[in-house]
């Protein structure tokens, strides 16, 4: 059996200004470059100067694009034998779908730790308006600059926390369908899934922003994601949780960032599961995904209806949410916990 894992993974500071000694150490003679909004303003000169060795074709990438418009725009580009992306989620899962596309080579230059689509093998596109799981390549190579992480939002952060944490209660769920004959568990993508979020556990959570924090959070992110390369499927790191995250995309006025929802879910399912829940709380407590998540008044009701039609998300799953006495108890506890009482109005 043939794992692909990434060649380059490069985690520090500065590291994204040795694209040049990549390119040459790799043998790429043409690259295309996308960036989003924000990273073209400000990093695309940079980048096409840091890349001096071969000829870089930099596009900025519209918000928004449909899976219809990423196909199209992908071979409108000219040739290139790497494809690289630097943003956020949506620029770096619209590169990764090129270059599948394309059958290039992708490096991700992730501009913050939101999720770990940066290192996974999924991409989250927009089909027909609605946010989509679409099945990818995992990346050539992954480059996560701690100076430029260090520099986004601390929700960014807090997102990623949310959906690394979310490994416990995908674990549990995993464990789950196998006791009920519907899925078998690969002990070997559960073992680094859980050594994943466990490390992290770990870390000093005094300051998010601290280099050491940001290191474990984006090295755990990518272990996650690489046990679900080993495993053909993202059960290690995606259960109950984010199946109710999917089913507030689809039905929410207003849908939060996906490692937020993810993060809620999980503080939710951790209780139905009655598993590992004060570790969590302990890790959202000291981060301030608690105390962020309270600012953002998320509607009961809403929350309420996706935990009811979360089983219809992935209806060939058989997770705790699947079960009608948990999805009940999952609904009390939105009325009976003290802290979710703060979050939802």
């Amino acid at each position: 059996m043939n794992i692909p894992i990434p060649s380059i993974l490069e985690i520090g500071e500065g590291v994204v200004w040795r694209m040049d000694d990549i390119v040459r150490t790799y043998r790429f003679s043409k690259a295309v470059m996308l960036f989003d909004d924000f990273t073209y303003r400000t990093y695309e000169q940079d980048m096409k100067q840091a890349i001096s060795s071969v000829p870089v074709h930099t596009v900025c990438l519209p918000p928004q694009l449909d899976i219809v418009d990423i196909m199209k725009k992908a071979f409108e580009l000219p040739h290139c034998d790497v494809m690289i992306a630097m943003g956020g989620g949506a620029v770096i899962d619209c590169g990764k779908y090129m270059a599948f596309l394309r059958q290039v080579p992708f490096i991700s230059i992730p501009t913050s730790a939101s999720n770990d689509g940066f290192a996974s093998t999924n991409c989250s596109l927009l089909v027909n308006g609605k946010k989509t799981t679409v099945p990818a390549k995992v990346p050539f190579g992954i480059l996560a600059d701690l100076n430029i992480i260090q520099q986004a939002p601390e929700r960014f952060i807090l997102a990623g926390i949310g959906d690394l944490m979310s490994n416990i209660t995908a674990l549990y769920d995993w464990e789950f369908e196998q006791n009920h004959g519907v899925s078998r568990v690969n002990a070997f993508a559960a073992m680094i899934s859980k050594k994943a979020v466990n490390s992290f556990i770990r870390t000093p959570m005094q300051n998010i922003k601290h280099p050491i924090f940001l290191k474990e959070l984006i090295s755990s992110l990518t272990m996650g994601g690489i046990s679900t390369v080993i495993s053909g499927n993202s059960a290690p790191i995606s259960g109950s949780e984010h199946l109710i995250s999917h089913a507030l995309d689809k039905m929410s006025s207003a849908p939060q960032m996906h490692g937020i929802q993810v993060g809620i879910a999980t503080y939710i399912m951790a209780h139905v599961q009655q598993h590992r829940a004060e570790r969590i709380t302990k890790v959202f407590t000291r981060t301030g995904f608690f105390d962020y998540a309270k600012t953002l008044h998320l509607s009961k009701d809403e929350y309420r209806q996706a935990i009811d039609i979360a089983p219809t998300i992935k209806p060939n799953r058989y997770t705790y949410i699947h079960d009608e006495q948990y999805r009940k108890r999952a609904i009390r506890l939105l009325d009976e916990d003290h802290i979710l009482k703060e979050i939802f109005t």
